[in-house]
């Protein structure tokens, strides 16, 4: 059989279909690049990565096959040869293309590209995720819509299969207690980054660091368009602040998985977060791509608009109510849980071959790549409120509870929200400009092994040495719950921190924040060396108790 792709988002619909076909001998499949897309250019190197075997287009022309299976019906398709199913592009026909078939009507659902010029079916059999799509093909051309079936939709089952999976898909992007947030954009200029270029980059500035973790799920007609190497550096602000862009194929749909709330414009890849009941915002601008009474129109008509507010995002999440968003994708997929049995069932009827007995399975979307940068360099904002101190008992005997000392870190290399209290640099990873005045200077003990070593007492004070003026102060973190801190004036100190429990689980809390609101302590209040502070860092919050770092805690090894 031949699995013929125009572009890498077709091919990525044609993978999704392989479990049909596994363990079965009789099958060989092959694959061809269709000529003619603007977007082909990646497409065979993304079925090489698969592993699949080519067939240059004019041998695949020149040959007949059992079943040639595509997922687009654009391109000289017609000129191969066997019995030809036709998968959708996408999910719910949502969008008309200007310049492209007839105006007004969804792409996928057109005609012009369904039939071939004399008015015969260009597909033995049309294959469609919900019945409504055929109801509206049908209006438009019968002839097409009685030789379509219903199958469901094969990348919504991987989907459903991979549900239990989110809090290793959160393990693997190092999300932690923060909200994810996913930005989802389209290709073209009514997409979310063609109408908004700046939005990753004001987002990975506006949300505090320990708080928000930031995604951008890209269309892969976006990414041929703009290259891999212009795509990167328009995104280098972003992805150096933590920004992840997960692979178009698989990876996205995990961190789809795993996000807490996504923001779409009108690409149909929301509706499969959608049918999971994740939060959603609208951040469409409107035109003339997006077709009115269209299943997305009908889901951006429903959900909040996003405006670029940071604020709109807790307040979609609060507004949420379990159900409502599920319920807005009805009428795009049916068969759930059923799919790649009504798809065997057909391309095997197709092949005029029996299937295999064993039970087709989805197959597990994979744990997503973490982000590959984290910011080395924070403007941190301290909320002191009484500084958050409190001793261990007053003077009634009770104990003293204030407000935590609240610190939010913004990466340093962006515009800042809000005036910053002090500038945080990691030693040997953050650039000179930001050493070079950051107030609270530090390192993470054994992070190079190998590397010369001296103890923690002694690199503190000739940090500080080697960065004359200022209120600095010098850190190492010698584990999550242990650090030691110096100032130019006092002596070195050990931090201990005590995560406080939530939801019946400890919360580990970074201990680089926890540092920022030692340092502002130290700087409100020189001389201190014994204290206990109540620090809040995102979701969390720690008990963190200074002292004087015993003989041994200075001799720990940088």
């Amino acid at each position: 059989m031949l699995f013929a792709a125009r572009s890498q988002n077709a091919l990525h619909r044609l993978l999704d279909t392989l479990p049909v076909f596994e363990g079965d001998a009789r099958v060989r499949r092959y694959f061809t690049l269709v000529p003619g897309s603007e977007f082909s250019l990646d497409a065979l190197t993304a079925i090489e990565r698969a592993g699949g075997r080519t067939l240059p287009w004019p041998e695949a022309r020149d040959r007949s096959f059992a079943l040639v299976l595509a997922a687009s019906p654009k391109g000289d398709l017609h000129a191969l040869h066997g019995p030809r199913a036709l998968l959708p592009h996408g999910a719910g026909f949502n969008k008309s293309l200007p310049g492209e078939g007839t105006a007004d009507s969804a792409s996928g659902l057109d005609p012009a590209h369904l039939l071939l010029p004399d008015g015969a079916p260009l597909a033995t059999r049309y294959l469609f995720s919900h019945p409504s799509q055929i109801s509206r093909l049908a209006r438009v051309s019968p002839e097409a819509a009685a030789r379509s079936t219903v199958v469901g939709d094969p990348l919504l089952e991987r989907f459903l299969e991979s549900r239990a999976r989110r809090d290793r898909y959160r393990a693997a992007l190092r999300t932690g207690s923060r909200t994810l947030v996913v930005l989802f954009s389209t290709w073209g200029p009514e997409s979310l980054i063609g109408r908004r270029p700046g939005l990753p980059a004001d987002l990975a500035a506006a949300l505090p660091h320990d708080e928000y973790q930031l995604a951008l799920v890209l269309h892969p007609n976006e990414r041929v368009r703009r290259g891999a190497l212009d795509l990167e550096e328009y995104l280098a602000p972003a992805r150096r602040a933590g920004l992840i862009l997960p692979g178009g194929y698989e990876e996205w749909a995990s961190v789809a998985l795993a996000a807490d709330v996504l923001i779409t414009d009108h690409g149909s890849a929301a509706l499969y977060p959608a049918a999971l009941d994740r939060p959603l915002l609208g951040a469409y601008d409107g035109g003339v791509e997006l077709l009115p009474g269209s299943p997305m129109a009908d889901l951006l008509d429903r959900v909040p608009r996003f405006d670029g507010d940071p604020r709109r995002i807790p307040a979609a999440l609060s507004a949420h109510r379990p159900g409502g968003i599920r319920a807005l994708t009805e009428s795009v997929f049916a068969e759930r849980g059923h799919a790649l049995d009504r798809l065997r069932e057909a391309v095997y009827d197709l092949l005029g071959l029996a299937p295999p007995a064993h039970p087709v399975v989805p197959r597990l979307l994979p744990d997503p790549a973490p982000a590959p940068h984290t910011p080395a360099a924070f403007a941190v904002r301290v909320e002191l409120d009484e500084l958050g101190e409190h001793d261990e008992h007053d003077e009634h005997g009770e104990h003293d509870e204030r407000p935590p000392i609240r610190v939010l870190r913004h990466p340093a290399h962006l515009p800042l929200p809000a005036p910053a209290h002090h500038l945080a640099a990691e030693v040997g990873s953050a650039h000179h400009r930001y050493t070079q005045s950051a107030a609270l200077l530090y390192r993470r003990a054994g992070e190079h092994p190998g590397a010369p070593a001296e103890p923690a007492d002694l690199w503190t004070a000739r940090i500080l040495g080697d960065h004359p003026g200022g209120r600095r102060t010098a850190a190492v973190v010698v584990s999550a719950a242990h650090c030691l801190v110096r100032t130019r004036s006092g002596p070195l100190l050990s931090v201990r921190i005590a995560p406080q429990r939530q939801d019946r689980r400890t919360a580990p809390v970074d201990p680089v924040p926890v540092l920022s609101a030692v340092h502002a302590v130290l700087v409100a209040r020189p001389g201190t060396d014994h204290t206990t502070l109540t620090c809040a860092v995102g979701p969390h919050t720690a008990e963190v108790r200074l002292t004087p770092a015993t003989p041994e805690e200075a001799a720990t090894p940088v």
